[in-house]
């Protein structure tokens, strides 16, 4: 944790250093924003403890330590600039002080009694000019600490006289004051930290480490005091009478100060945040006790779940939920559900032992009663179905109405009596999409509110779902199933999936004793713009919007995209004239359509559609000036099917499909005489996103047959040979138009640009360069699968740019939620 100094040197008079390259914030930047979550400074701060014990032992004293000294990277803290640092051979000369530069041969830049370092963060015996030793910077430590958990500095003053009397003489206020959610324990830690005898504060740094492993592992009662129980005296048995009474008394008075506590309890709420180098997915659940919570996270390419006790700071990955999505509890808190590889699968917390329960090709959403019953929906048009927790032959449990062209149902949600059940109603053209109830065994419905998101049902009587990007909750009868009143606003800006893609998925969960769990603040708007290969904005082109998935044609006039309808919650087609400006709908079918590929001649355009009933998915191609004149191409029965790409030629559409084995792969569909689809590729990896070559011999993928996506390049209409592109991971591929570069997107979102060179009947491929960062729209973890265009010369790139958000961006917990609603 310390940054690496790798040579020193002198170049024409001017003496260099060569360090480590560090990419990240400093924690001063950090700190500006507000105070850290409680598990944030006891990690930081144990990683500054361990870089000043390794300093320390190798008999070095920083003397400058401060947030802006301090970098937060992926690796974790990375300790700087010790230029002010005094090393121990120094320390054995009593008349030196701090520096190993030198004045001259041999006077040292400052002597003892010189004052060095940011007075903020200096310890007393530094402002009086006296010695320094490893406590010195224990007490900046402190100083740090501090200043994380609370946001504000422990030592102010309106000048710099005042400033170095308060340090000398003035206690900080305590950091429970300020920061009440912090344990106990660690407003102790901060104090030994900072007291003004060297004598009286930690003697190393690594006892601060171990002091605060400790806090982390105690949880948020660290340090809490223990309740003391009295013994009683034999000699007392004349007061019984009198205690008797007393205790009565006590305990009416201690009944009054509950109610009161209650009535005027206040939401407590605290932010989780991912760990190092994680990247949040999008579903995330807590348990129904509200103890636990669960979420999907990115590392590495590799999206897992991951588990974390609220009454603790560490975090626990869950081995063998590689690619797992939309997490849900079972009503004891033991086991997960999860939807992963075409399948619904089950996991238990406590051996770790996955169990495949029900094929669902592509779920949105389960829940989990007391009976061992769990209702989900298997894929994107279909309605939900039921089956056993042990597994077994899932049966429906609902029917789409084929007179209001159901798109489909999704995130069912049981109601307290495990009978009765939420779910959202998708692409219905009848005038009442949005939020039904209804019972296990009944076809009866009750329409509940619109909305189209997720929506949970929250004790002593609330419904909470998405409406107009807003967390709102509507007060609910839950035995007569009916709603009191109108919804009222709990947290701003929560995103829907329902607001920018195609499944209604809300960033929000709430256990049955109303512990809420929500992520605000992640944005997907996104803005339309061409950029030079530097990634200078050349022009912004359209409006901005909940758009994704661009499609650009082939005399790049025009580039078609997918749009959300926020009163359906479902996407459409857009075509935009990049000349003229003009934005023109395309598609106006209940259900969504998606991913758009352009015919060679530009007059058409060929995408996907979920607006048909039952299981079966189609794709239709549609004229692309908007006459709504279409036809079906192709139904796949069970999964979904996803366009990539036209041949040159127009003879083939190549064209992904998840399998019944859950593994994604290309397939090939002749668009004329009638011909069946023949498989292309097909492995029990998943490859996906094909783009056919200029020359159409070649064909560009993704697979995952290396444990994470790489770019690789294949030979057709067939062939063994192949070649991997990408080094380091990639997706999104697409090809210059005379075939000599090769574009992808990275794992970290940088466009990245290969040489290619014809090599007798095959391509030889150069070193990827990363040309410049973007930022698309994800799904989850999942990057938007074109969000971005290349133009034919290869000088411009038009990139779908999310416009706000971050992806690690915490999960705020509300404790007692409901306090709020009294006021």
């Amino acid at each position: 944790h310390i940054c690496t100094l790798y040579d020193v040197g002198s170049a024409d008079g001017v003496e260099y250093l060569v360090m480590e390259l560090l990419e990240g914030q400093t924690l001063a930047d950090r700190v500006e924003k507000g105070p850290l979550p409680t598990d944030q400074v006891i990690r930081f701060g144990m990683e500054i403890a361990d870089a000043l014990d390794r300093a320390h032992r190798a008999g070095i004293v920083h003397r400058d330590l401060k947030p802006g000294n301090v970098m937060l990277t992926k690796s974790g803290v990375k300790l700087l600039d010790f230029g002010l640092a005094k090393t121990a051979a120094e320390r054995r000369e009593p008349d030196l002080s701090s520096l190993p530069t030198q004045m001259g041969a041999s006077r040292p830049l400052t002597q003892k009694g010189t004052v060095m370092g940011t007075f903020q963060y200096m310890a007393p015996e530094q402002l009086e000019g006296k010695e320094a030793d490893p406590r010195t910077d224990i007490f900046a430590l402190g100083c740090v600490l501090y200043e994380m958990a609370t946001g504000k500095k422990a030592f102010t003053g309106a000048s710099q006289a005042s400033l170095v009397s308060a340090i000398l003489r003035d206690e900080p206020k305590p950091i429970s004051e300020l920061a009440p959610m912090a344990p106990p324990a660690l407003d102790r830690l901060a104090k030994t930290c900072l007291a003004k005898d060297p004598e009286e504060r930690w003697q190393s740094a690594r006892d601060v480490m171990s002091e605060l492993r400790w806090i982390g592992q105690a949880g948020s009662q660290a340090g809490a005091p223990a309740i003391v129980v009295s013994r009683r005296k034999n000699r007392e048995k004349l007061a019984w009478g009198i205690a008797i009474a007393a205790v009565a008394g006590l305990l009416a008075l201690t009944a009054m100060q509950l109610r009161r506590h209650e009535e005027s309890a206040s939401t407590v709420r605290f932010d989780v945040s991912p760990p190092p180098d994680v990247r949040f997915g999008y579903g995330l659940a807590i348990s129904p006790d509200g103890s636990q919570l669960v979420f999907e996270g990115s590392a590495a390419g590799k999206q897992k779940l991951y588990v974390r006790r609220l009454s603790a700071t560490d975090v626990k990955e869950l081995p063998g939920t590689d690619g797992a999505s939309f997490p849900f509890w079972s009503p004891d808190g033991s086991r997960l559900g999860f939807f992963v590889g075409g399948s619904l699968k089950r996991y238990d917390l406590a051996t770790g032992s996955v169990q495949t329960l029900a094929p669902a090709s592509n779920g949105r959403g389960g829940t989990w009663n007391r009976d061992g019953v769990i209702l989900y929906a298997p894929d994107t048009g279909t309605a939900l179905f039921r089956v056993s927790a042990d597994g077994g032959k899932p049966v429906a449990e609902t029917v789409l109405d084929p007179r209001g062209q159901e798109g489909s149902h999704r995130w069912p949600s049981f109601l307290p009596d495990g009978r009765h059940y939420f779910y959202l109603v998708r692409g219905s053209a009848s005038g009442k999409p949005g939020i039904y109830v209804g019972e296990l065994g009944s076809t009866k419905r009750r329409f509940v509110a619109e909305a189209a998101s997720t929506i949970a049902y929250s004790p002593p009587g609330f419904l909470l779902y998405i409406r107009q990007k807003a967390l709102v909750a509507q007060r609910f009868d839950a035995k007569t199933l009916e709603t009191l009143a109108a919804p009222f606003p709990v947290v701003a800006d929560v995103e829907a999936l329902g607001d920018t893609q195609p499944t209604g998925y809300a960033r929000f969960s709430v256990s049955g004793n109303g512990v809420l769990a929500v992520r605000s603040g992640v944005s997907s708007v996104s803005q339309l713009a061409w950029l030079d290969r530097e990634g200078k904005k050349l022009s912004a082109v359209g409006s901005a919007g909940e758009q994704d998935e661009l499609a650009l044609s082939p005399d790049q006039r025009f580039v078609v995209f997918e749009r959300n309808d926020p009163a359906l919650g479902t996407n459409d087609l857009w075509r935009l004239d990049l000349e003229r400006g003009i934005e023109s709908r395309l598609t106006y079918d209940p259900g969504s359509e998606s991913t758009a590929v352009w015919l060679p001649d530009g007059r058409s355009v060929i995408y996907s559609s979920g607006s048909v009933v039952g299981l079966q998915k189609e794709i239709d191609q549609v004229n692309s000036a908007g006459t709504g004149d279409k036809h079906v191409l192709l139904q796949s029965n069970g999964s979904s099917v996803y366009p990539d790409a036209v041949s040159p030629d127009g003879k083939f559409l190549l064209y992904e499909q998840q399998t019944q084995k859950g593994s994604l792969d290309l397939f090939l569909l002749p668009l004329s005489g009638g011909g069946k689809p023949v498989t292309y590729l097909a492995t029990p990896f998943d490859e996906a996103h094909g783009q056919f070559s200029p020359d159409g011999r070649f064909i560009s993928y993704t697979s995952s047959e290396s444990g994470r996506e790489e770019i690789y390049v294949r030979l057709f209409p067939g062939g063994d040979e192949k070649w991997q592109v990408s080094t380091s991971g990639g997706d999104q591929s697409t090809w210059k138009a005379d075939g000599t570069e090769l574009y992808y997107l990275s794992p970290q979102q940088d466009i990245m640009a290969v040489p290619v060179e014809k090599k007798g009947t095959g391509l030889s491929f150069g070193t990827p360069a990363k040309l410049f960062p973007v930022r698309v729209p994800a799904w989850g973890v999942t990057l938007s699968r074109t969000g971005f265009q290349v133009s034919r010369d290869g000088t411009r790139f038009l990139v779908n740019q999310v416009t706000g958000g971050t992806d690690r961006s915490p999960i705020t917990v509300a404790l007692n939620w409901t306090a709020d609603t009294k006021k």
